[in-house]
């Protein structure tokens, strides 16, 4: 008997993108973060910094005002995709780590 909603399902596009999102915060942009050869200059190089400031800068606000926790399970789609967009943006340098920072602590009220 098949379960009605699998989230190991590679079929199922909702835990696929989950499935990117963790890999991109808790993987990818922390090795990025941490690779000496890159000589990146970021202002964080945890996974659940990287995690707030993508999603608040997805959410134009502290994410925790628009999305219940745990936001990537909480998040509709089109949230959770700008804020995939906008990771890979910074680790490609088309967008400005520091600045989304920067917002993301101003929207805190740690500015």
């Amino acid at each position: 008997m098949a379960l009605q909603h699998d989230f190991f399902n590679d079929s199922d596009p909702r835990a696929a993108l989950e499935r990117e999102w963790l890999d991109l915060t808790r993987k990818l942009m922390p090795a990025c973060a941490q690779d000496r050869r890159q000589k990146r200059d970021w202002p964080v190089h945890l996974d659940h910094c990287f995690q707030r400031i993508l999603l608040d800068n997805a959410c134009g606000g502290a994410w925790r005002d628009h999305i219940a926790p745990p936001a990537y399970r909480n998040a509709d789609k089109q949230t959770l995709r700008r804020a995939i967009k906008l990771g890979r943006a910074v680790i490609a340098g088309e967008a400005d780590l520091w600045e989304l920072n920067a917002r993301s602590l101003a929207w805190r009220g740690k500015g």
